[in-house]
């Protein structure tokens, strides 16, 4: 017969490996509008990739946009707001983790201009479009962080 005593343990080393786990994920909130399917696809790609997102959906986006320091021409359909940092549309989890990794000096956020098919979120049959994933600063100035030179197939 097994002992109460070791059971017990083992239950409790399940919980603390469950609320470590949930306690390294990357916690936000996604504006988007409440008809946007996509917006919800990329949601989940973030949840795939241990970055939570609450979701407030709003018929207003452009005064989070603008709260945020995007300029009319870097927006997209849905603005996330993670750790003080702004990521505006569908913009990888990868590049999301490595930017708040570095929190390069200047810059409030990562944007994915448009809605290019093939990015995160944006996923239809085998259509990719290349696109770039830019920083950008509160006074307008952009720079590349990453580029995706898709092709389809």
């Amino acid at each position: 017969m097994k002992s109460p005593h070791l059971i017990a343990v083992f239950v409790a080393g399940l919980f603390v490996n469950v609320s470590a786990h949930a306690s390294d994920a990357i916690t936000g909130i996604n504006y988007q509008s409440p008809y946007c399917g996509c917006c919800n696809d990329w949601v989940k790609h973030l949840e795939e990739n241990n970055i939570q997102l609450d979701v407030v959906h709003e018929t207003e986006l452009s005064k989070v946009k603008i709260r945020n320091g995007l300029q009319p021409t870097l927006t997209s359909c849905h603005t996330a707001e993670i750790n003080g940092y702004a990521f505006e549309g569908h913009v990888p989890a990868k590049d999301i983790k490595q930017f708040l990794k570095e929190k390069p000096k200047g810059y409030l956020g990562l944007t994915v201009p448009g809605m290019p098919m093939g990015s995160p979120g944006m996923e239809y049959n085998d259509q990719k479009d290349p696109y770039k994933v830019m920083a950008f600063k509160a006074n307008g100035e952009t720079e590349v962080w990453k580029e995706y030179h898709q092709k389809e197939q």
